[in-house]
């Protein structure tokens, strides 16, 4: 009891809020991207395996133990894809069990094209989700505080990764998918909103931010590459059980140092949202988010399965072509972001993130190997962080200039903007590719990018508003 009562004390407090959140920051985009080379593997086989048994009830000779087999596969299906309903393992092709990496491994393209939509929907549902919570969240809080929605949130994150773990379903994969994008509205609100409440200093709040941030960085490094290792060498449940055990740390730390079940007062009132949402600067710097995060969400929805199709990478490969991207970023959001606050050229460098966004992006339909698509991914993960962590700022700076500050609304906005982009990129990217193919999809992302890029042009000395500017000269 005497570490809590020094931990209580308002020093170390300040400290273990900036822990709490990091901590709440990593569990969710980790949960966010560990699935992200499970789910196209996982779907295939598991369809595969209902088509097998299915052929074995209308006479097929398919053993039980060659199901079993198909399952157990260290590579996506030993590096090759059969006729439906029919098994690897039976294939008249002699030489597809033996396929180079480099093949293409276009058997399956169909059932392929179908998981395609799957995993989109499936990935698209936890922003849908948050993006309609976002708001009742941000809401909540301003009336009951930001430590009762934060404890819920680490409870419905424990469940969601358990769940995770143990599901075996498309269905209940989803609705699972759907009730973490309440855990993470509740995370992610209620934990900006309470370092922006305890650190009041500017300099002191920024510099906490950027280390919760290094956690959500963290996570996304980590989530794809440990999630694809687990699931090849120890199988479906490990990552989501050890999710869950960190999720059960960090949640009984919160609880144990904040004990959240005393109502805090309302917070002061800033700009009414439709205001925000009527400003067109905000709105470009909202769209360069929006747009940027709608390249990540695509390549993730739809890179693994192009990969099955053409590469035939193993299961762990499927995660580890993600790191790049995780790393690049984590570098750019460090090293760009200080660099465009101290040149004073965010616009400059959101611009020229969406520019470079959007050729590495059209790139990716002419990559051949696996080392193509690591390269690609890593310039991706710069340009994303180059522009996200230009445009953040910017946004704290547009309240500044033209409205009241108080800033939960504008990074309401942001959030929504980022939920915006994780939904549509998954949704239109299976459909899309099933239509006209993954290199006109990644073309179409890629030009919406180049041609949104020029209106980052219009942040570079944004007028302040007549209101604010007599409210400005009076004082």
């Amino acid at each position: 009891m005497d570490l809590l009562t020094w931990l209580r004390r308002d020093a170390q407090l300040k400290k273990m809020v900036v822990v709490i959140v990091f901590i709440a920051l990593f569990l969710d985009h980790m949960l966010l991207s560990v699935v992200v080379p499970i789910l196209p593997s996982y779907l295939y086989i598991t369809d595969q395996a209902s088509s097998t048994t299915s052929g074995n009830n209308t006479g097929s000779t398919v053993s039980p133990a060659i199901i079993q087999s198909l399952k157990n596969r260290s590579g996506i299906l030993d590096s090759t894809f059969a006729t439906p309903h029919q098994s690897p393992a039976l294939s008249s092709d002699p030489t597809m069990a033996s396929r180079p990496p480099d093949s293409n491994c276009s058997g399956a393209g169909a059932e392929l094209d179908a998981v395609n939509i799957k995993v989109g929907l499936l990935l698209a549902s936890k922003p849908g989700v948050q993006l309609i919570i976002n708001p009742l969240i941000g809401s909540l809080t301003d009336r009951i505080g930001y430590h009762i929605p934060l404890c819920a949130g680490f409870c419905i994150i424990i469940s969601a990764a358990t769940l995770f773990a143990f599901s075996s379903s498309y269905i209940l994969l989803l609705l699972v998918r759907s009730v973490q994008g309440v855990g993470g509205s509740c995370l992610s609100v209620a934990g900006m909103g309470m370092l922006a409440d305890v650190y009041k200093d500017g300099k002191e709040r920024g510099h906490a931010m950027s280390i919760s941030f290094i956690g959500l960085s963290l996570g996304l490094i980590v989530g794809a590459p440990f999630g694809s290792v687990m699931y090849q060498f120890v199988g479906k449940m490990a990552p989501f059980l050890v999710l869950a055990v960190i999720a059960v740390l960090g949640g009984g730390l919160h609880f144990l140092i904040f004990q959240p079940s005393q109502v805090q007062t309302k917070m002061g009132k800033g700009t009414p949202l439709l205001t925000l949402l009527k400003d067109p600067y905000i709105l470009i710097a909202a769209g360069a988010i929006c747009f940027t995060t709608m390249v990540v969400a695509t390549i993730e929805a739809a890179l693994p399965i192009w990969m099955m199709k053409t590469m035939c990478p193993s299961k762990w490969q499927l995660g580890i072509v993600f790191l790049p991207d995780s790393l690049s970023y984590l570098i750019a959001t460090n090293v760009c972001g200080y660099l465009s606050q101290k040149l004073s050229g965010s616009w400059l460098s959101a611009c020229i993130g969406m520019i470079l966004a959007g050729i590495t992006t059209i790139s990716f339909g002419f990559s051949k190997t696996i080392y193509h698509v690591i390269v690609l991914n890593a310039f991706i993960g710069f340009s994303v962080g180059t522009v996200d962590s230009s445009i953040m700022p910017l946004m704290g700076y547009l309240v500044d200039l033209r409205y009241v500050p108080v800033y939960g609304t504008v990074y309401a906005i942001a959030d929504v903007a980022l939920c915006i982009g994780f939904c549509v990129g998954p949704v239109i990217a299976g459909p899309i590719v099933a239509w006209i193919g993954f290199p006109w999809l990644m073309a179409i992302i890629g030009t919406v990018n180049i041609i949104f890029a020029p209106l980052c042009v219009f942040l570079f000395s944004p007028p302040q508003r007549e209101e604010q500017s007599l409210i400005t000269k009076e004082h």
